[in-house]
């Protein structure tokens, strides 16, 4: 066994611990806010560890160039879609402020919210 199959040995299955971990946070928690950061952060995590314990298994680097920007388009729709997402929920009243410990979007949201006709 080489050292690439040793460290794919290892990050694959810490790949698909972080995204059990992910999925397990997904159903357990019970706000909105909470969910959303159990399917963004430890599943995004999980996709890096498996995408690269794959890298480490092809036969050039060229080869691991569409692995590379499927890691890169993660890491940059991921944070923009939760925080998008978050805010539309924040918005709507879907949020339960009285778990929250500062609610830091409420003044953004009072000011963008157009007085009806």
């Amino acid at each position: 066994m080489t050292a690439t199959d040793w460290i794919t040995a290892v990050m694959l299955p810490l790949g698909a611990l972080f995204t059990l971990i992910g999925t397990i946070g997904l159903v357990r928690f019970p706000t909105l806010l909470g969910r959303m950061h159990a399917a963004t952060k430890p599943d995004t995590v999980g996709l890096f560890l498996i995408l690269t314990a794959a890298a480490f298994q092809l036969p050039d680097v060229r080869s691991a160039v569409p692995l590379a920007l499927a890691a890169l388009f993660q890491a940059v729709t991921v944070p923009v879609l939760a925080q998008t997402l978050g805010r539309v929920a924040h918005s709507r009243g879907m949020v339960d402020s009285e778990r929250l410990v500062t609610d830091e979007l409420e003044e953004a949201v009072r000011t963008t919210r157009r007085p009806s006709p």
